[in-house]
């Protein structure tokens, strides 16, 4: 049987590969939700290829997306990153991961997961988003929830598009035709 894939997941092996084993699978790790919450941040205003084909060196500049590892990044860890030429470099989109993993440890404080905490936008299970030869919408009502929601407890860089593209990515939002 032959997957029906979105042109942007034929561009190339790579692209193949991730929509083939990874887009829109449902994921409950909080270190994998944490990682794909940061390469969707960081992929806004650029195209996924060019993030994802740098995916094992945004693994290493942020501690294997270990949230707690990254929750105490210092002054010295940022210098690292803004120097590191193998990610992408932007300032404000550095310092909102860094931010962000210490809003997953706040959370994780008060005896919540990032997993739960995300998921509870769907109501914990997959929506269904059906297409029928439409393009994927660029945000939803539940993503400006989310990204409302997120950012009052102090997410940061997490806009509703980031956050529909982050529910896609998780399989939040089941957006495949096939």
């Amino acid at each position: 049987m032959t997957t029906k894939r979105p042109l942007w997941a034929e561009t190339s092996e790579l692209m193949r590969n991730y929509y083939d084993t990874k887009w829109g699978v449902p994921e409950h790790d909080d270190r994998e939700l944490f990682k794909m919450l940061t390469l969707e941040l960081f992929q806004s205003g650029l195209s996924w290829s060019t993030i994802w084909k740098r995916e094992a060196a945004f693994e290493k500049a942020f501690a294997n997306f270990d949230a707690a590892k990254v929750a105490v990044f210092d002054q010295e860890d940022f210098k690292r990153l803004m120097n590191d030429s193998t990610i992408i470099r932007n300032r404000r989109k550095i310092m909102a991961t860094i931010n962000n993993a210490k809003v997953i440890q706040e959370l994780l404080a008060d005896g919540e997961t990032l997993n739960n905490y995300v998921w509870s936008f769907v109501n914990f299970k997959p929506q269904r988003l059906q297409l029928n030869g439409k393009r994927l919408p660029s945000q939803t009502s539940e993503s400006k929830k989310m990204a409302r929601k997120m950012k009052a407890d102090g997410f940061q860089f997490v806009g509703p598009t980031t956050a529909y593209s982050f529910m896609t990515a998780v399989g939040m939002v089941n957006a495949r035709e096939d």
